[in-house]
């Protein structure tokens, strides 16, 4: 079965930088595609960024554009996300998630989600 474990969350100034990342076990990480979601208090969640599985090909929410940026190593098991000038309005909980299909991360199928990790942005 496979397991998706977000660790590096925290509080952070605004204007500062956090970097979350995701340790996954259990399936062929080479073979799946991997998401970043995020889910704030009394908001829809919602995708954050997207990284086939080779790394070729990402995708970001136009919030996060140009500050966000994911990366993965297939031969550690871990996608990382690295956040840079965060705003108080990234504050959520984010979710490190997985899918043979990158189609169903962009639309929030996957099939595999981590249980997430607690990002606060102070003002």
């Amino acid at each position: 079965q496979a397991q998706l474990v977000e660790s590096g969350g925290g509080l952070v100034q605004a204007g500062g930088s956090l970097s979350v990342s995701c340790a996954g076990s259990g399936i062929r990480f080479s073979s799946v595609a991997m998401g970043w979601y995020r889910q704030a208090p009394g908001k829809q969640r919602e995708l954050v960024a997207a990284i086939t599985r080779g790394g070729e090909g990402t995708n970001y929410a136009d919030s996060v554009k140009g500050r966000f940026t994911i990366s993965r190593d297939n031969a550690k098991n871990t996608v990382l996300l690295q956040m840079n000038s965060l705003k108080p309005e990234d504050t959520a909980v984010y979710y490190c998630v997985a899918d043979f299909y990158y189609g169903d991360i962009l639309t929030g199928r996957s099939d595999y989600w981590g249980r997430g990790t607690q990002v606060t942005v102070s003002s």
